[in-house]
């Protein structure tokens, strides 16, 4: 039961859906777009599918000719989107209230799952409450924190009182983490319930690791290896990696700094730190044997709902070195399988990273515990418990009618 709370899930004496359902998901973002939002939905549509139940995901088109995937109880809808600024390669539906009104009216879920909050996500929100569809919601992604990040901090009231307001009008609000659930609810969001992110374990292994690859990073068997995967953004605190970089050579002075990802902060990141290794979106096999192949993981990025890099870095036998937040907040225990520094103390975090150097046999045994301590987060036991919000949305009463709010851009 320990191991329960610590991978994020509570215990739940909801029934098991007792037949297929009929499950509408609405987002904005699917592979093959690469962020951990995309990446984990995937997953959780890949398990009900295999459950038996009838997916219609709902989403907007990512380019031109893009043809709807229709298989047996699999079933997109593709929808008007246009680009995200600074982000090209992702997009933002479109308002499409009364198309989903129509669609689901013809042929009504039993349930409606709203992953993302932007205009089709609201527009989704708008038509199932009109129809009295369950709704449940994801809180993934800390849209409110980043605007620091872009020289609008002042959306930060205005964004967080939108995400309050679209999540309150749903039955449940599934977040990855008891301490997001807390921050969140003294925000003053309801029903909110944890329920985590999993990692597949027989895709990122220790095993994977290799030495040819290594080598064209310009690492010896003995030269340690610092790694970081994710967006090469602002909000990643990637200024901190660097530092924390400068400071791991002064211990090691051979230490490389390989990069998986990319974003509009890569040019600005080459130049300040031309001898990185920049490895750009790996994917699949390949990226596991960037993790494995690695000695230790950095992660300074303190804008994260989950993390989903943590546990597979975790997963690949790597031990993580973090700000007690998120995904490593969770699953680190300083010490034992990975080492934390207090969120926000950038300093720490580079004097938490220099000491993991110090001694490589620690190190390597941190690494080897960090792997063990997700073994039991299987994707067979996220899906379930998305099931059992799926059962205790449908069981409820009608939700009463929200407060009146205006947005300021119209989203609807």
């Amino acid at each position: 039961m320990a191991q329960e709370q610590d991978a994020g899930l509570q215990p739940d004496t909801s029934p098991p859906p007792p037949r297929a359902l009929r499950v509408a998901v609405v987002t904005e973002t699917y592979p093959p777009e690469v962020n951990g939002v995309a990446a984990t939905l995937a997953r959780v549509v890949q398990g009900l599918h295999q459950h038996g139940h009838h997916l219609q995901l709902v989403r907007p088109r990512q380019k031109a000719g893009e043809t709807a995937a229709c298989e047996p109880r699999l079933q997109e809808v593709l929808l008007p989107g246009w680009g995200v600024p600074r982000y090209p390669e992702l997009k933002m539906g479109l308002p499409a209230r009364h198309t989903l009104q129509r669609l689901w009216t013809a042929q009504r879920p039993d349930v409606v799952h709203l992953v993302t909050e932007g205009p089709l996500g609201w527009s989704a929100l708008r038509a199932a409450r009109a129809l009295k569809l369950p709704l449940v919601s994801d809180f993934r992604t800390n849209f409110h924190a980043y605007s620091a990040h872009y020289g609008v901090g002042w959306l930060h009231g205005p964004l967080m009182a939108y995400l309050r307001h679209f999540h309150n009008r749903t039955h449940s609000t599934m977040v990855p983490t008891e301490s997001l659930r807390r921050e969140l609810q003294q925000a003053g969001f309801e029903r909110l319930r944890v329920v985590a992110r999993g990692v597949d374990t027989r895709a990122f292994r220790p095993d994977l690791r290799c030495e040819n690859l290594r080598a064209k990073w310009g690492a010896a068997p003995d030269t340690p290896v610092a790694l970081c995967v994710g967006r090469l953004a602002a909000e990643k605190n990637l200024g901190v990696l660097l530092d924390a970089v400068a400071a791991m050579r002064e211990v090691q002075p051979a230490l490389r700094l390989v990069l998986v990802g990319d974003g509009p902060e890569r040019a600005r990141l080459q130049q300040r730190c031309p001898e990185a290794v920049f490895s750009g979106v790996r994917r699949g096999e390949d990226l596991a044997r960037h993790y494995a192949s690695a000695d230790v993981f950095l992660f300074p990025s303190m804008t994260e709902t989950f993390g989903n890099v943590v546990p597979e870095a975790m997963a690949s036998g790597l031990p993580v070195v973090a700000f007690d937040h998120a995904a490593a907040g969770q699953l680190v225990r300083h010490g034992h399988n990975g080492l934390l520094a207090r969120l926000g103390d950038a300093g720490e975090f580079c004097s938490v990273a220099r000491r993991a150097l110090a001694d490589r046999a620690r190190l390597q045994a941190l690494g080897e515990r960090a792997r063990n301590s997700v073994l039991a987060l299987d994707w067979e036991r996220i899906v379930e418990a998305v099931e059992a919000e799926y059962a205790a949305a449908m069981a409820a009463p009608a939700l009463a009618p929200a407060a009146a709010w205006r947005p300021a851009l119209p989203l609807a």
